[in-house]
């Protein structure tokens, strides 16, 4: 079976020098693709280095996370777009998004930064990674503000509801990234997991976050993701084979592997 793990962070400190073995464990256990998602400019470096060391399964993604929008975020993003022209493998914008979790205290600029990020997606042609915690509301008015743009993308770790995932197709198309919490007990993911259609779920780690059980608590990492697919097949009714089937291909659709 082939997986595609959709968002991860081998450049994190948590994996030190353990990046190249923590690879090999994932390529053994079926994974044939990891994507990377970017937080800002402090880690980019990192990430792009153990990209380029590993070309043949790794795949970079260009953005600024919520959580690191500050007072400079244009400047952040200034020092994003270079990048957009200096290499040919970045599969999305992100991640970014809103998140509220620790205060709206930088909401507006989030916001802003969201927009324009979207708008650069769209003119790149490139899909979005998104990350949203806490602020569905607002993510919602920048959709409607940014109607037109052709958006397409995936809500990375999502935790809202059917309903709301029914109200994102009016913007465009968007997958859901499942992870590590589907496998916790009495997750209100489980349910929505059963009513989308699979055609429009994938597959992802958050490594080294949202370990899933029976490892939860400990580090996680993209090895991980038939123990996420074997919970989807149990909740959809059907197999771990289809599952991986069926994800790896809607990865290959929305990232244009």
């Amino acid at each position: 079976m082939e997986y595609i793990d959709t968002h991860c962070h081998l450049a994190d400190e948590a994996f030190g020098s353990s990046q190249d073995s923590v690879i090999e464990r994932a390529l053994h256990a079926g994974v044939s693709m990891m994507l990377q998602a970017d937080i800002d400019s402090s880690e980019r470096d990192a990430m792009f280095a153990v990209v380029d060391r590993h070309p043949d399964c790794l795949r970079p993604m260009l953005g600024l996370y919520p959580g690191s929008v500050g007072a400079d975020w244009q400047d952040e993003i200034d020092k994003m777009i270079p990048w957009l022209d200096l290499r040919d493998d970045i599969v999305a914008i992100g991640e970014i998004g809103l998140d509220y979790h620790y205060g709206a205290e930088t909401a507006r600029e989030q916001k802003e930064a969201l927009r324009v990020q979207l708008e650069i997606a769209s003119v790149r042609g490139l899909p979005v990674n998104i990350h949203l915690r806490e602020a569905t509301a607002d993510f919602l008015d920048v959709l409607e503000n940014c109607k037109g743009l052709d958006l397409r993308g995936n809500m990375h770790a999502y935790s809202g509801s059917y309903e709301t995932w029914k109200r994102l197709q009016k913007y465009g198309q968007w997958y859901l990234g499942i992870g590590g919490v589907v496998t916790f007990k009495n997750a209100s993911l489980q349910q929505v997991v059963r009513d989308v259609p699979a055609e429009w779920l994938l597959l992802e780690t958050d490594a080294p976050y949202l370990t899933p059980v029976p490892h939860r608590g400990t580090r996680n990492e993209s090895a991980y993701i038939p123990l996420i697919a074997a919970k989807v097949a149990e909740l959809k009714g059907i197999t771990a084979e289809e599952v991986a089937q069926i994800t790896t291909a809607n990865a290959r659709k929305l990232f244009q592997l």
